[in-house]
C-alpha cells in the first residue's frame, strides 16, 4: 500500500485544492490576527471590541476554529485596525 504525501494538511482534509487553499488563507490571518492581540498586548475583550466581535467569537479565532470563520470575516476583522491585508499570488508553471 503506498502512502499519499500532501503539501500540507489542508491538502489531506480538503475535498478540493480551492477548498484546501480558502484554508490556508483563513487560517493564516487568523494566525495574524492573534499575533496582533499579543504583541499590542489586549485582553480577549479587549482584542474583541477592537476587532468588533464579541467575547465569545474572540475566543473561537483564539482556539483555531477555522470552520467558523469566512475570509471576509477575518479581513473585515483586520480593517477595523486600519491595517492592510495583501495577498501573494505564486503561479506554477506546469
Amino acid at each position: 500500500m503506498r502512502e499519499k504525501i500532501y503539501e500540507s494538511a489542508f491538502n489531506a482534509i480538503a475535498d478540493t485544492p480551492g477548498e484546501a487553499l480558502n484554508m490556508k488563507l483563513r487560517a493564516s490571518l487568523m494566525r495574524s490576527i492573534i499575533d496582533i492581540t499579543e504583541t499590542r498586548g489586549w485582553s480577549q475583550s479587549e482584542a474583541a471590541s477592537e476587532f468588533g466581535v464579541t467575547e465569545p467569537r474572540m475566543s473561537e479565532l483564539q482556539h483555531g476554529k477555522l470552520s467558523r470563520f469566512s475570509l471576509d470575516d477575518l479581513v473585515n476583522m483586520l480593517s477595523r485596525l486600519g491595517d492592510q491585508c495583501e495577498v501573494t499570488i505564486s503561479v506554477s508553471l506546469k
